[in-house]
């Protein structure tokens, strides 16, 4: 049988980066998302590709919301291959292309 814990998952990262909550991601998604789901796939429960797809369209809504028109059209959609690292096509060596719209948002860690 398949592991179905994989450990933190770089989507946990991400919504760190992006001072993203659970709850935000909850609160934008029209696809009754809830905390419980968000909370699993951080952790790295194995998800159904529906549900990783789910769970990343919440997370690109939210970072949306937050966006100035500039940085709307230069804005990168991450797909789930880039926030989970279980998922088909996940490069490790992976650049986030969205960083410095991140960086004028959030800040330096």
């Amino acid at each position: 049988m398949e592991d179905r814990n994989l450990g933190p998952q770089p989507l946990d990262a991400m919504m760190d980066a992006w001072e993203i909550s659970n709850h935000q991601m909850v609160d934008v998604s029209t696809e009754q998302l809830n905390h419980k789901q968000i909370q699993r796939a951080r952790q790295g429960r194995r998800l159904t590709l529906k549900m990783m797809q789910k769970v990343t369209r919440a997370f690109n809504v939210t970072i949306w919301y937050r966006l100035d028109d500039a940085q709307k059209e230069a804005y990168f959609e991450y797909m789930h291959k880039h926030l989970f690292n279980y998922a088909k096509g996940y490069d490790a060596e992976f650049v986030d292309p969205n960083e410095p719209i991140r960086t004028a948002l959030v800040g330096e860690e």
